[in-house]
């Protein structure tokens, strides 16, 4: 595959997923060893909306200790119970609460510039509009401390195949929410997660999708479909998308959030040449 697109992009590897078969504070250096110089995550503290100082200062050495940079920080998504977020979820707007200026905290003090605030699943026996009224008053809260840090607030449509419950599963769904906290905050920085391969697994147009919302696009996130694996083993053209966004004027980073195929993260990486592996 020529990437020769991508070399105007930096690239940060996202460490819940890459690296995952080793503990979590090895990962930074692994990711370092590999050429990496930036990582996101999503909330690395499973259910606990506020670990205490020794965990977070565990993770914030892990990061220091490998010269590696967070760029990207989920707020709180109980990913690990199989949740998509807590954001829209009732019961949980006050875990979500005390956990937005934990996740901001440790976002800027690891230099982070974007949080992602994962919209959570319907619940059965709630009323869509209350979900998302609750919805908005988080996101708001998240916008405003995510602007305090000098970041950005991601909003992200997975795919509804393998999250039939979560009610952003297109562009244009994610988008609207986007406009709706700008307008409510006044600030302007919730921005479209761009994640290719929930897009494609959902059907859309990626073409189309990059072209209509360039402007709202805060970070862009790729895995190849089928598979959620590396680049190279299904169907998508990156070469491509990689030219598509720089020419629509995207010049942020990509996040690389996919499984190894093999199993092992260190042998993923060799479509993407060892000079561009670096952040920019």
């Amino acid at each position: 595959m020529d990437v020769t697109a991508a070399a105007k992009h930096g690239f940060t590897v996202n460490l819940s997923i890459l690296f995952g078969e080793l503990p979590l504070l090895e990962r930074p250096a692994a990711a370092a060893a590999a050429g990496f110089t930036a990582a996101e995550l999503w909330w690395p503290f499973g259910t606990e909306h506020s670990p205490g100082r020794a965990e977070l200062d565990a993770l914030r050495k892990a990061f220091s200790d490998a010269g590696v940079r967070l760029t990207g920080l989920n707020f709180l998504d109980d990913l690990s119970q199989g949740a998509r977020g807590t954001v829209s979820v009732p019961s949980e707007r006050e875990r979500f609460r005390v956990n937005v200026p934990v996740a901001a905290e440790l976002a800027a003090s690891l230099g982070a510039t974007a949080l992602n605030a994962l919209y959570g699943n319907r619940v059965e026996g709630v009323q869509p509009a209350e979900q998302d009224a609750v919805a908005l008053e988080n996101l708001v809260l998240a916008a405003r401390a995510a602007h305090e840090i000098g970041a950005v607030l991601l909003i992200e449509a997975l795919n509804e195949a393998e999250s039939p419950d979560y009610p952003l599963v297109s562009a244009a769904a994610a988008v609207e929410v986007v406009d709706k906290v700008n307008a409510a905050t006044g600030l302007g920085n919730a921005r479209f997660l761009c994640d290719l391969y929930h897009l494609a697994k959902n059907g859309e147009d990626l073409a189309a999708v990059i072209d209509s919302y360039a402007d709202r696009i805060g970070h862009v996130q790729i895995a190849d479909n089928p598979g959620r694996n590396e680049p190279g083993t299904g169907g998508l053209d990156f070469e491509d998308l990689f030219a598509r966004l720089s020419a629509a004027g995207y010049s942020g980073s990509i996040g690389l959030e996919y499984r190894p195929s093999t199993g092992v993260s260190a042998d993923s990486f060799d479509w993407l040449p060892r000079e561009l592996r670096a952040a920019r």
